[in-house]
């Protein structure tokens, strides 16, 4: 699925080429993807123009001048593409915007877990996909002492916390193995636990290796790709991740050559770390 540095990407890509177009056409191209698509979204979207484009957790936001916010999530397989004004429907395309410029922006969802849909500006804080969430990792509002504050007297590992949306957005299971490296903790720690010292830590190290990864176009293992057709390469960067076996780059570093990754199961989840230095 994608995670936050693959939708940040799709946004970043979405935004200069989207933004004071007119939407000509919306073709809907099935009933439903991982749910209905919202009634009235064909004449919502046609003839309004394209204010801005954004990000919440993992979700895209396409601003419209009409007081509508166009939310787009990619679900497992979702990719969004731009295509010439030629360019004929696959099979996976299941929705598509024309635009007045020419360009076709093309959601391909091949396992049909994505969502769309249609919601008032002013109700976008209150809607149900939204209300719950916590803070934006990348954001002033999150930082080493609000994350401390959400992670007081929890039990449930530090892994699973950081990747409770809940406590802060859009930490997938990737991110979340390679900050947990970054700080030095055990993902099977209880969140409750981490002192305070490793606590500022991990706030910081979830910034860093977001930004890495945003950086780096995210991480295709599968099916992310950018809006131009091109494959992250933030994968050819992991510390941990999928790496059971290798060795630990910070203990090699150190001179310590027999600490190897190792992998287990956490919330029915691969967590990979090093059991020498993640403690």
């Amino acid at each position: 699925m994608p995670e936050l540095p693959e939708v940040e990407t799709v946004c970043r890509g979405l935004k200069p080429a989207l933004v004071g177009q007119e939407i000509v056409k919306a073709d809907v191209r099935r009933k439903d993807l991982r749910r209905p698509f919202p009634r009235g979204l064909k004449a919502c979207l046609e003839s309004s123009r394209i204010a801005g484009v954004g990000r919440r957790a993992k979700y895209i936001l396409v601003h419209l001048d009409n007081g509508f916010v166009l939310v787009i999530h990619l679900g497992m397989s979702g990719r969004i593409v731009f295509q010439p004004h030629s360019y004929k429907p696959q099979p996976h395309d299941h929705f598509i915007l024309h635009l007045s410029g020419g360009q076709q922006v093309v959601l391909n969802d091949p396992r049909r877990f994505g969502l769309v849909d249609l919601v008032p500006a002013a109700e976008l804080d209150s809607h149900q996909l939204f209300a719950h969430l916590g803070p934006e990792p990348l954001s002033d509002c999150f930082s080493g002492p609000v994350l401390a504050a959400a992670l007081q007297g929890r039990k449930t590992a530090i892994k699973l916390a950081i990747m409770d949306q809940h406590i802060v957005v859009g930490v997938g299971n990737i991110y979340a193995s390679e900050a947990l490296f970054m700080a030095g903790i055990d993902p099977a720690m209880p969140a409750g636990e981490v002192e305070t010292k490793k606590v500022e830590a991990l706030a910081a190290a979830i910034k860093k290796v977001l930004q890495q990864a945003i950086r780096a176009g995210g991480s295709t293992l599968r099916d992310h790709r950018q809006t131009n057709g091109e494959r992250g390469y933030f994968q050819h960067h992991f510390m941990v991740y999928d790496q059971e076996g290798a060795p630990c780059p910070r203990c090699r570093r150190a001179g310590r050559k027999k600490a190897r990754i190792a992998r287990i199961i956490q919330g029915g989840r691969s967590s990979f770390y090093c059991p020498r230095c993640q403690i």
